[in-house]
């Protein structure tokens, strides 16, 4: 393969609210982190073990206020974009950053009620029709539809 890749889909939950910060010429940036958990028995004890894993998310510019705006702790996400990893240092301490730079965000959780509770919701019952009777001759009943 000649070239190469750096691509990372993540389907997790929020572990905080959005955190923005705004620049003088009307860029922002919004970090927040992801959960995402993995299930499994344990074959020894038959217990059930969940592990959670955190991720650290970067958006930018519209996305980031998309995400500020709608986005609230324990929202189902999905997002997709890239990783990214940087340092610095820190009290004399090199520090040590890796984060998802994302290009691509769903929202998973179903919309906030936006305060119409008394719409009873529509009902789609099917109405009955009187059965029509049809007489098959042996032809028609060969012809498939493929």
């Amino acid at each position: 393969m000649a070239g190469t890749i750096n691509k990372v889909i993540l389907i997790g939950n929020l572990g905080d609210e959005v955190k923005m910060h705004y620049f003088d010429d009307q860029n922002c940036v919004g970090r927040f982190p992801i959960a995402t958990s993995e299930s499994y028995t344990n074959k020894q004890t038959g217990e059930k073990v969940t592990t959670t894993d955190w991720h650290n998310i970067v958006v930018r510019n519209g996305l980031a206020k998309v995400c500020e705006k709608y986005l609230t702790k324990g929202d189902k996400v999905y997002v997709e974009g890239k990783l990214k990893n940087r340092q610095w240092e820190q009290d004399g301490v090199k520090r040590y950053s890796t984060e998802v730079q994302v290009t691509e965000m769903t929202m998973l959780s179903p919309k906030k009620d936006s305060g119409n509770t008394n719409i009873p919701p529509a009902t789609n019952q099917p109405v009955a029709k009187k059965p029509t009777e049809k007489t098959v001759t042996p032809e028609e009943e060969d012809d498939l539809p493929f």
